[in-house]
């Protein structure tokens, strides 16, 4: 089976030309060896996926006949991430989560920072 067509139908990319272009790329990996989208996958194997500034691991359990529920993911692929990598997501989400900005200040808060700003 394809590699693009792996992760899509494993669910790890949306589409299969997104995940054909991470390909392209070079942010999916194995051995250290940037995949093509065309290269071959079988069980058994291990990649690197590299998506949204996070290395992901992924082993290969078994190839699935079409795109799977998301839910039954687990049967076809093992996550087996790094925990250093799971904190730079956690990291990652609370940064974005601080830096919230809803548009064009109101009144109130340019004087605000007018005032943060004079002192």
């Amino acid at each position: 089976m394809r590699i693009d067509q792996f992760l899509w139908f494993s669910r790890i990319y949306k589409s299969r030309t997104i995940a054909g272009n991470a390909c392209k790329k070079g942010h999916v990996k194995m051995n250290l060896k940037s995949l093509k989208p065309s290269s071959e996958v079988y069980p058994n194997m291990t990649i690197s996926v590299k998506k949204n500034q996070i290395l992901n691991q992924y082993e290969i359990k078994n190839l699935p006949k079409s795109r799977i529920g998301a839910k039954i993911v687990d049967l076809y692929i093992n996550n087996i991430t790094p925990k250093s990598e799971l904190e730079k997501k956690e990291i990652i989400r609370a940064n974005k989560n601080s830096f919230k900005y809803d548009g064009k200040p109101s009144k109130k808060d340019r004087r605000a920072l007018n005032d943060y700003l004079n002192d």
